[in-house]
């Protein structure tokens, strides 16, 4: 039996069955099963792409198994998920290995009379693939098949953004994301780790969009590289690196930072104030926080304090004091699938309406932590109107002592005229990114 695809049944019934996330299951097992080089590559690929295939691999199988799929044993529906994405997703998986293999995981774990039912669907699969042909309609339920994605929520982009951007999100969506880093400028420059990473055998390119911004094109090649653990970057999203461009905190201005862990922005707001001033990073996860005085520490950043506080009342405990408020709100993470394999299939549309309440409370409670003058800057992951410019207009229409900035004039490339900045992934090639800069009179 194949380690590698033991290992990968294992992450994706943790997936599944105990509600474990995707990118930490994965890191877990390849640790603890001891897989490495090409093997590592081969199980995040497997394992991220089954998984963010969900609802269009159910479908499949259901094209080749009579009964409905909810009453097959949720390990044997695991092993051919992971069988039918070796067959129909993956190029250079011979058809008789994702066979083979799929039958010697059902005789290891499985009950008696599994391994013959997995042999009877993947060989069926493998003679009959037409079978499986996705629609080619136009419509919401096939473009969800095809690209594999909730049909709630692709009905929704049809709805807002029309046929082609919607089918182009999805798409971004499924793409593998590069990995980011934000060069830590209190120790070094974006110049000098590009040199170390050329030194080291890492491909590697600036950022087009954040002046801090290294895209690294080697997959897996950071996890011992000394200078990741030395605080001379430290892994962010490329686009997330834009917010605390849009605070732009002075040297030695007082800035909270509500919602914090695991402390990405905070660090950046402490390298663009020279780490000179003050950042309070405000969480309500107590081991999360610990993640950012971690993170702080490495970067030899000693200007951010940590507290345990439900953002919601900040304002009361520090009352018009602060210069710079962010808050990086909570949100729906529409914008960032590509990044989470799992987080397509735990979303739904009743959770927008709940965390645009949350949302709008977290600013309710926060903003009077900011003294007259005060810049407050909104963010989020996700590119729901509920969450973001509909909200931001709500706050500004019950709160005449803020005006809106022109956020766009705060990029590090300039959008000049736009207040409200919405990053989308096929207009910007980014994660999608919303920003907001308001000041209090």
């Amino acid at each position: 039996m194949d380690k590698v695809r033991a290992v990968g049944l294992k992450i994706l019934s943790e997936v599944w069955d105990k509600g474990a996330y995707a990118n930490v299951a994965l890191v877990q097992e390849m640790r603890r099963a001891e897989i490495s080089g090409l093997d590592r590559r081969f199980l995040t690929e497997l394992t991220y792409g089954a998984i963010k295939a969900g609802a269009t691999l159910d479908w499949l199988i259901g094209r080749y198994v009579k009964r409905p799929l909810a009453k097959v044993d949720p390990l044997l529906r695991h092993i051919l998920r992971q069988g039918f994405y070796q067959l129909f997703f993956m190029d250079k998986v011979p058809p008789s290995a994702a066979v083979n293999e799929a039958v010697n995981l059902a005789k290891r774990y499985s009950h008696q009379g599994g391994a013959g039912f997995v042999n009877g669907v993947m060989r069926t699969a493998v003679r009959e693939p037409g079978r499986a042909a996705l629609p080619t309609k136009q419509d919401a339920k096939s473009l969800a098949l095809r690209e594999c994605h909730p049909e709630w929520l692709v009905k929704r982009w049809l709805k807002e953004f029309g046929y082609e951007t919607a089918e182009a999100l999805c798409r971004f969506d499924n793409a593998p994301p590069p990995l980011s880093l934000r060069v830590n400028t209190l120790k070094t420059s974006r110049a000098a780790l590009l040199q170390d990473l050329a030194a080291a055998g890492i491909a590697a390119k600036a950022s087009s969009l954040a002046p801090e911004g290294i895209l690294v094109e080697t997959p897996g090649a950071l996890e011992d590289w000394p200078p990741l653990q030395q605080g001379l970057c430290q892994a962010q999203d490329e686009s997330s690196m834009l917010v605390a461009q849009v605070v732009h905190p002075k040297p030695g201005a007082f800035v909270i930072d509500a919602c914090s862990a695991p402390g990405g922005k905070a660090t950046h707001l402490a390298a663009l104030m020279e780490n000179r001033g003050k950042i309070l990073a405000v969480d309500i996860h107590a081991h999360k926080l610990q993640r950012v005085a971690e993170n702080a520490a490495r970067l030899g950043i000693d200007i951010i304090t940590t507290e345990l506080l439900d953002a919601r009342e900040i304002g009361e405990k520090y009352a018009e004091s602060a210069d710079f408020l962010l808050v990086d709100a909570p949100c729906s993470g529409l914008g960032v699938l590509r990044r989470r394999a799992d987080a397509r299939w735990r979303k739904s549309a009743a959770q927008i309406k709940e965390l645009a309440a949350l949302q709008r409370a977290i600013l309710e409670g926060s903003v009077k932590a900011l003294r007259p003058g005060g810049v407050l800057v909104y963010s989020t992951c996700t590119v729901t109107p509920e969450e973001n410019r509909d909200l931001v207009a709500v706050f500004l229409e019950s709160h005449p002592e803020f005006i809106s900035e022109d956020t766009g004039e705060f990029l590090p490339q300039k959008r000049p005229g736009e207040k409200l900045v919405q990053l989308l992934p096929p207009k910007d090639g980014t994660d999608g990114f919303f920003i907001a800069r308001m000041r209090r009179r």
